[in-house]
């Protein structure tokens, strides 16, 4: 999943899956949101400064499908 691009359905690239963040609850854990950029590269390490949020993040619940190297989400989805 890391590395592919992730782009709307009308081709505008937001940027590269960098990591995934999941949530745990009963059973297995659930993918959230897909990280992107070089921010998101930071995220995945552990550097970042949480008191300067800066959107980074897809909403799982935007991806509409994965293809080759890239990630498809629905048009108008923006970084969270």
């Amino acid at each position: 999943m890391t590395g592919r691009m992730i782009e709307t359905e009308s081709g505008r690239r937001l940027g590269r899956c960098r990591d995934m963040r999941a949530a745990l609850g009963s059973g297995h854990p659930r993918i959230d949101a897909l990280v992107v950029g070089k921010r998101g590269q930071l995220e995945h390490f552990g550097i970042g400064t949480p008191r300067a949020h800066r959107p980074n993040a897809v909403p799982w619940k935007a991806v509409v499908r994965i293809e080759g190297d890239r990630i498809v989400v629905r048009d108008g989805t923006e970084l969270e």
